[in-house]
């Protein structure tokens, strides 16, 4: 991996690794949260009191039931699963290791709050790493946005296979398209961030609106052209390279204005592209879907309480059921203007008024009664079942998401000029 990379070997590359395909059956998530004082939420927590309360877990790399626990550049605590035969397992496992998180951070008087972004202050960087310094680096450029994200912000992500190589329900093709079609679907029904430094932002998930103004050649989806994997491996290379990794004491701040596929083809940066930096730049893209060789889906807000439980169920029941991946195909097509997939303005919609926006929400209903007829079908246990119908009860139905239990049902509209609160 260390030798000179040209650019038709990076395409390839990245072309034949990031769909690894096969039979989808896997289920895995990557949950974030904020921590929070135990007696005043809007406190800053010390991240040597943080250290300490995670110390009792013994080592993070594994977690009895395969969890490991990392923390975010502003402290968050991020909890990621072990890939599970199926979301019922993937469920059950990681709500063993998140109980195991909660009694050591209870230690503390710590507790974990689920909300997409810090609705009371603007944290600091508390990670002082070389590939955090340089990120902060790069997206100072383009406003506040990069760090909002990297310090404010929390998700849950939910991770299932690629698919096989047919061209059916279960196929990649088609898998991709579908989580690109659904992405908007996830952003408004759990949209749960409305708010930032106290004041209603006018978007139900801000931290969505936050990706939207980040550098679009890596955080919207490449444009389709229906072979993902030319797709992607052309979106990489178009992309501008984030940073790039120095022994130390070098900085890693890489020009601002140099794509990978101007490094591959001669820009003289010292040293040379090689493989592995190729497969490290992979790391810097945050498009709503990202190939791993498995899929990535990284729009849905954190969720308070057990709720992070419902759109791991969700994802799994439209990609996985055949019956329920093709329904849920023509349930979206009104979102996509004709095309594949949804337009970014749809995105945009989403994030800004959640299942209050009649498609949206119409699409999120639709979604989710797809969903409870897959999980009954296939045998989900009931308690998991409950959890879905008595959110689609609570929200999606009254054509609400989670971000308006944080505004009240008075909010009438936005408050305050998002591009102003956050230069704050």
């Amino acid at each position: 991996m260390g030798g000179r990379l040209d650019e038709d070997a990076a395409l390839a590359h990245i072309a034949a690794s990031c769909f690894r395909t096969g039979p989808p059956h896997r289920t895995g998530v990557e949950l974030e949260w904020l921590v929070r004082d135990r007696h005043d939420h809007a406190a800053a927590v010390a991240t040597p009191r943080l250290e300490r309360a995670l110390s009792r877990l013994g080592s993070a790399d594994r977690l009895p039931n395969g969890g490991r626990i990392t923390l975010e550049p502003g402290g968050q605590v991020e909890l990621s699963s072990r890939p599970a035969p199926g979301v019922a397992p993937c469920l059950r496992e990681t709500a063993a290791d998140l109980a195991l998180l909660q009694e050591a951070l209870a230690s503390a008087d710590l507790v974990l709050e689920g909300c997409g972004l810090e609705p009371h202050r603007s944290p600091a960087r508390v990670l002082d790493l070389p590939r955090y310094r340089a990120m902060e680096s790069y997206f100072d450029h383009g406003g506040p946005w990069g760090r909002m994200m990297m310090r404010a912000t929390a998700s849950v992500q939910v991770n299932v296979d690629a698919g096989d190589d047919g061209d059916g329900p279960a196929g990649y093709r088609f898998r991709w398209a579908l989580a690109h079609r659904l992405g908007p679907v996830l952003v408004a029904a759990f949209a749960n961030s409305p708010l930032w430094q106290g004041i209603p932002t006018g978007w139900r998930s801000t931290r969505q609106a936050v990706w939207s103004y980040m550098d679009p050649g890596r955080t919207r989806p490449p444009a389709p052209d229906g072979d993902p994997r030319a797709a992607w491996a052309h979106y990489a290379l178009d992309a501008r390279l984030l940073l790039l990794r120095r022994p130390s004491p070098a900085s890693w701040t890489a020009p601002h204005d140099t794509s990978l596929r101007g490094w591959l083809r001669g820009t003289p940066l010292d040293p040379p592209p090689t493989l592995a930096d190729a497969e490290y730049h992979l790391t810097t893209l945050f498009p709503p879907v990202r190939p791993r060789g498995w899929l990535e889906l990284r729009m849905i807000d954190a969720q308070r309480g057990d709720a992070w439980q419902v759109p791991a169920l969700l994802v799994s029941a439209l990609l996985d059921d055949p019956v329920a991946a093709l329904a849920a195909h023509r349930a979206t097509t009104p979102l996509t203007d004709g095309a594949e997939e949804p337009p970014w303005a749809v995105w945009r919609r989403a994030a800004r008024f959640g299942p209050a926006d009649p498609e949206l929400g119409t699409a999120v209903r639709a979604c989710f009664a797809i969903a409870a007829a897959s999980l009954t079908r296939n045998g989900t246990p009931e308690p998991l079942r409950a959890a879905l119908d008595g959110f689609a009860r609570r929200y999606p139905e009254q054509g609400r998401c989670p971000a308006d239990d944080l505004l009240g049902n008075g909010y009438a509209g936005p408050a305050s000029d998002l591009t102003q609160g956050a230069r704050r």
